[in-house]
């Protein structure tokens, strides 16, 4: 009995708040299942690790427990790539609780990094950005509704490069220079990054006339009197969320063949690649998505590199 008692607290049972990093981590983020479910098992032995301590994950605020486990992986004499996956892991649960629970300190911050190749992300070519973003203009009454605003979403997450959580949090009164009407100047977006940081990011010529189209004939049509001043609502006049964000996207993207996985992180990764072929400066695509260091938007440089590898293995003739 002892035995089963000691294994079922080695093994403790997922918890809500796991239950909703998963969520993130397939909804915002667009992690496959098995990326996810692989974070999960990671979580569970840091939750595993902490039990006879008497900390949660969840609660933990201190840096010492994470770097006890750290040891604790490394005396298990697991692989680098195993241990750095596995602390990935943990850094990204932490900072899911830092936009959950911006009055949480972030123990996983300051903790040294282990070596690990970074996979690339998931951009979408320009052709297919224009595909997703193309109107369709055959359609009436509430499908019109909804034509215009999920095309300002996506017009407005491509056109900024924010994060899903920044965009589906802009109210009426976060466009510089305008309340959200009609008549607004909507060339420039206040978005609240993480810690509620606060950047002004430019939005072109295609992006706001779909938000001037939006808010002007179908936004109005989804308020409510007492509904709350965000810019996209969903038709309960509620504020839109990531999975109704993600699901929107999803199904544009089914339905115009587009194969490989799309989801909203996508468009600001696209968002970012795409500036950056284009000539723009590292240290300003920083800036514009809002990084706290430029190491983070130098992964863009790798993926550039590697398309260029692959235009030269496809086109050149003694590659």
């Amino acid at each position: 009995m002892s035995r089963q008692v000691e294994e079922s607290h080695a093994s403790p049972r997922p918890d809500r708040d796991l239950a909703d990093f998963s969520i993130w981590l397939r909804v915002e983020l667009g992690l496959t299942r098995a990326t996810e479910s692989a974070y999960r098992k990671d979580l569970l032995d840091f939750a595993s690790f902490l039990a006879p301590r008497g900390i949660r994950p969840a609660e933990l605020e201190e840096q010492g427990p994470l770097i006890a486990w750290l040891e604790d992986l490394r005396a298990r004499s697991l692989a680098t790539a195993t241990r750095a996956r596995r602390l990935v892991a943990v850094r990204s649960f932490y900072r899911w609780r830092a936009l959950e629970r911006p009055e949480r300190s972030d123990p996983a911050a300051k903790l040294p990094a282990l070596a690990l190749i970074r996979s690339l992300p998931h951009c979408l070519v320009p052709s297919e950005v224009d595909a997703l973003l193309a109107e369709q203009t055959e359609l009436e009454g509430r499908a019109a509704l909804l034509e215009r605003r999920d095309l300002a979403l996506l017009e407005l997450l491509y056109a900024s490069g924010g994060r899903i959580s920044e965009v589906l949090g802009l109210d009426l009164g976060d466009f510089v220079g305008g309340g959200g009407g009609e008549d607004a100047h909507l060339t420039l977006v206040r978005f609240f990054g993480k810690g509620r940081k606060e950047r002004i990011v430019p939005v072109g010529e295609n992006a706001i006339d779909r938000l001037r189209s939006y808010l002007a004939l179908a936004r109005p049509r989804f308020a409510r009197p007492d509904g709350p001043p965000a810019v996209f609502l969903s038709t309960r006049g509620n504020r839109l969320d990531r999975f109704q964000a993600w699901r929107i996207l999803k199904a544009r993207a089914l339905r115009l063949g587009i194969a490989q996985r799309v989801h909203p992180h996508g468009l600001r990764h696209s968002f970012a690649l795409h500036l950056l072929e284009n000539g723009a400066d590292l240290r300003a695509i920083q800036e514009l998505l809002g990084h706290a260091t430029l190491g983070t938007t130098q992964i863009y440089l790798h993926v550039d590199h590697e398309r260029l590898r692959e235009v030269h293995r496809t086109h050149h003739p003694r590659a």
